[in-house]
């Protein structure tokens, strides 16, 4: 075991108690110097005194862009960890040249996306949304029905298999739910060994009661749910999207929504956020939230702690639990 330098790097240092909290802060400072002053910006005083010794940096949502420039005032970096999901924003090539490790604490930030989404398949399931707007107008238990509902045996669909893909298909194993997954890199086996059947996008879309978004925002994937994915769904059934807005041609929702015959719960749109007078604001059969289903509050100290336990496995020579692979960045967010 040996000590670190180390310091922080985010746009916001008044996050960082909420990222780590009295426990986190000691076992950091057990392992690791930590420099005094935070790094909010790629210039400003005291920033070339703090990279000229930092070894890891614990990185945060607005990190400055790690590039070759700043690489060079960083002459005994060797490792980031990122407390926060994607790196794809501040990571440059110059970090893998450089041969710089790279973590993320991504899997602590799906926890909450997949809670988000297992309430609310739960609910879709239970058509909880619909029967409340309908009791509130009636104030009654007679005069008005739903469609066929329950959970029970209630038809599934993910498209992919990313971690809070895999998070969700976990959190789904106890329940009576028939669960299909269509990841073009996951094959039959494999997806039979999460707990699901592997199946193309149109089949998943014709049988799914309900449809989970957790692929990726790519250019393959951009609107991968537009007009002709939309008129696969059975009538009745519920989108999901928890994960990035541009999956779902939004025009396209709108009007299957406002026709009724499909239902939408979504935490992520786009654009983001939807204009003023959008008419999914209130529309009956959609649920929008402004994207709360990452990691907030009290859960923002999962991410405190997987960085945490990341610079403790750097300076006990371990290897990263959460490494970050360049080849791998080309299909994740």
């Amino acid at each position: 075991m040996r000590r670190l330098r180390a310091a922080f790097a985010l746009r916001q240092p008044e996050l960082l108690p909420d990222l780590f909290d009295a426990t986190a802060r000691d076992r950091l400072v057990a392992v690791a110097d930590v420099a005094p002053e935070a790094v909010t910006a790629a210039d400003g005083e005291g920033v070339d005194r703090v990279l000229r010794d930092v070894e890891v940096l614990v990185t945060g949502w607005g990190a400055p862009r790690l590039d070759a420039e700043l690489l060079a005032r960083a002459p005994r970096l060797r490792a980031v960890v990122h407390a926060a999901g994607s790196v794809k924003k501040f990571v440059t090539e110059e970090v893998w040249t450089r041969g710089i490790d790279v973590s993320s604490a991504a899997t602590a930030n799906a926890r909450p996306v997949a809670e988000y989404t297992l309430a609310m398949i739960l609910l879709a399931g239970k058509r909880v949304l619909e029967s409340a707007a309908a009791f509130d107008r009636h104030r009654s238990f007679t005069g008005w029905h739903l469609p066929p509902h329950g959970n029970n045996g209630l038809v599934v669909g993910l498209v992919g298999a990313s971690r809070t893909g895999r998070q969700v298909l976990e959190l789904l194993a106890p329940f009576d739910t028939d669960v299909l997954l269509h990841d073009p890199f996951v094959d039959a086996a494999e997806a039979r060994s999460l707990g699901a059947t592997a199946v193309g996008l149109d089949e998943l879309l014709r049988r799914s009661d309900v449809v989970s978004l957790h692929a990726p925002a790519l250019p393959e994937t951009y609107r991968m749910i537009g007009g002709r994915e939309l008129a696969l769904l059975r009538d009745h059934s519920t989108l999901l999207n928890t994960g990035r807005g541009q999956l779902v041609d939004t025009a396209a929702l709108t009007s299957e929504v406002l026709a009724g015959r499909l239902r939408a719960i979504l935490d992520v749109t786009d654009p983001e956020p939807l204009p003023a007078d959008h008419p999914l604001y209130g529309a009956p059969g959609a649920l929008l939230t402004p994207h709360v289903a990452g990691s907030s509050g009290n859960e923002l100290r999962r991410l405190g702690d997987s960085a945490v336990a990341e610079v403790e496995r750097l300076a006990a020579g371990r290897g990263l639990a959460h490494p970050v692979r360049p080849e791998h960045l080309a299909r994740t967010a």
